[in-house]
């Protein structure tokens, strides 16, 4: 199959379209619902999980050749904990942590200013108990999933048409296929977004700020905990963080960039453009750039969020990053994909498959949750962008501020979906 890898449905011909049992009256059994989902990292296989759970033939398809490993570190809080505990993976979660024991904020001279430990607010804290690389989460859910979900590497949606009944797709390699579902999970540079639903630039605010991020040598002696330099002047930053191979560590690095306009795939350009944003930065700056040319697995891209009126549109949705980045500084992305995931295969399965009812059932429970974390992100931000010649900023209000950090760690109900099958 061209440019394509099938796993875990690599036997299976696809099913005749016209035997599937379509949609009965509410609150009746509907077997055979077949849903194509886009992305493969997080988003895309819990979704998988739950989709199949509830009784659905799913395929997951991924434009990458095969799983990316590495990453950010990603934490889950709250309520996302209870869903990972409700997919049965704690234990296989909790084996692939970081282990990251807290962090420093330090000055220039590395001096330490503040200390954060991963047992602080009973886990949900600002070093989470539950921290892991992006990739090793993902392999975690691959793992979960393989075996009965369809998985499509190295391939992506090329055409996608709709209509009240069906959604027909023409993937890059060839394959056309027929879908009663189609739920893009492929990340804040979604392709099926604007396909469906508009326009990359009517979705995604850029929030003036640039984050890079990448593998280097672990020759600054860190042992599980994270290390911060912001330089309040300029609003850039520095840091290093642990992971679970203790002869490396994950350099990360920020600076502020309103005008930023570059190509999220020219990585040539990217580390062109970092150092000459961090140039002169004080603190280790210049021992971790030293390894930029040498890295395996260097990001860089502006912080975003992606904020839509709506993540559905007839028989397409979307999930995660795709619908409701709330950029990395928030810390809440992970769980809002996780929770977001566990939501929307339930309602659809307790609304008998009817894209209408549960895609607006599950946009109604979710939105408070993202909108919250949304607001995180952007106070995180602005408390790292500070304006120069600025006013000093009013004291914040740190009740209201606490009040919001709830509603993005525990602020959705998750329904035990009794009546629906699992």
């Amino acid at each position: 199959m061209p440019e394509s890898e099938r796993l875990g449905g690599a036997d299976r011909e696809p099913a005749d379209p016209t035997s599937l049992t379509r949609i009965g009256p509410a609150g009746g059994v509907v077997s055979g619902i077949r849903v194509l989902v886009s992305g493969a990292s997080i988003a895309g296989p819990a979704l998988a999980h739950w989709l199949r759970r509830r009784g659905a033939e799913v395929t997951v398809v991924e434009r990458a050749p095969e799983l990316r490993p590495g990453g950010q570190a990603v934490d889950a809080r709250g309520v996302a904990r209870e869903v990972i505990r409700r997919m049965g993976l704690d234990a296989a979660v909790r084996a692939a942590r970081t282990e990251t024991a807290g962090a420093y904020t330090v000055d220039v001279d590395g001096n330490v200013l503040e200390t954060f430990r991963a047992d602080d607010d009973g886990g949900d804290g600002y070093i989470s108990e539950i921290e892991i690389l992006r990739g090793d989460l993902s392999r975690v859910l691959y793992d979960d999933t393989r075996d009965g979900v369809e998985y499509i590497f190295g391939d992506r949606i090329a055409e996608l048409t709709q209509d009240a009944d069906w959604v027909d797709v023409t993937f890059a390699g060839g394959d056309r296929r027929r879908f009663d579902l189609v739920v893009g999970a492929d990340g804040l540079h979604s392709a099926l977004r604007p396909t469906v639903f508009g326009p990359h630039e009517r979705f995604v605010r850029h929030l003036g700020l640039v984050l890079a991020f990448y593998s280097v040598p672990n020759e600054f002696g860190l042992d599980r905990w994270v290390i911060d330099y912001q330089d309040q002047v300029s609003g850039r930053s520095a840091g290093l963080r642990p992971v679970p191979d203790a002869t490396q560590a994950m350099a990360m690095l920020s600076f502020p960039a309103p005008d930023f306009d570059i190509d999220y795939r020219d990585i040539a350009a990217q580390k062109d453009l970092l150092r000459e944003r961090i140039a002169g930065l004080g603190w280790l700056t210049p021992r971790i750039l030293a390894h930029l040319d040498d890295t395996p697995d260097f990001y860089l891209d502006q912080v975003a969020q992606v904020v839509m009126d709506r993540w559905s549109s007839g028989r397409v949705a979307l999930l995660g990053d795709a619908a409701f980045s709330s950029s990395p500084f928030s810390g809440g992305g992970t769980g809002m994909a996780l929770v977001g995931a566990y939501l929307l295969a339930g309602e659809l399965a307790a609304a008998g498959w009817d894209p209408q009812a549960g895609f607006a059932a599950y946009e109604a429970r979710m939105r408070p949750f993202v909108e919250a974390n949304q607001e995180i992100g952007r106070l995180h931000v602005q408390s790292r962008s500070p304006a120069p010649d600025a006013a000093p900023a009013p004291e914040p209000d740190m009740d209201a501020i606490m009040a919001v950090v709830e509603r993005a760690i525990n602020g959705v109900d998750l329904p035990d979906y009794a009546e629906v099958p699992d």
